[in-house]
């Protein structure tokens, strides 16, 4: 199995726009409210991107022996670099191995002493993120929807 961690840019819009439109992913979301089309998936793009300019990282295409399976990594959330993963549900599989290096590369080569994770409340299954080493730390409020803060140091990672 080959993996790639792409730019946004470099993948399709239509896959990006499947993908967010996706019931089973939209689920998890929150903060997707309505159909998601082209102008949004420019604009989304547009917005990851600046991550990049402004901060030096930002979300990746992942992209599985030639394919698309969804997009995340890191971007700065209220000063911390923050995790996120988007994967299609026919990939649900590979979050794992695609945490590992997203945690690899932000305790590693990036630097970071710290990640963190925003959860809707609405998500009850957390044991996998707690077996991981998160712990609760707080919560935020990011666009009139309130999340729970999970925070993973270093120290407490397989990686540190």
């Amino acid at each position: 199995m080959t993996t790639e961690f792409k730019r946004l840019t470099e993948v399709d819009s239509s896959e990006i726009i499947e993908l967010m439109n996706n019931p089973l992913v939209r689920r998890h979301m929150p903060l997707a409210t309505s159909c998601f089309g082209e102008s949004d998936c420019e604009e989304f793009i547009a917005a990851k991107e600046r991550l990049w300019k402004e901060d030096g990282y930002g979300p990746w295409a992942f992209v599985v022996d030639g394919q698309f399976v969804g997009w995340g990594g890191l971007q700065r959330e209220n000063g911390e670099a923050d995790l996120g993963l988007v994967l299609h549900p026919d990939h649900w599989g590979l979050g794992k191995t695609l945490y590992s290096e997203i945690i690899r590369r932000a305790f590693g080569e990036m630097g970071f002493e710290a990640v963190t994770v925003l959860l809707p409340p609405t998500r009850k299954n957390i044991k996998g993120l707690l077996r991981l080493g998160f712990r609760k730390n707080g919560q935020l409020e990011v666009a009139d929807k309130t999340f729970l803060r999970y925070r993973l140091e270093k120290r407490q990672s397989s990686i540190g």
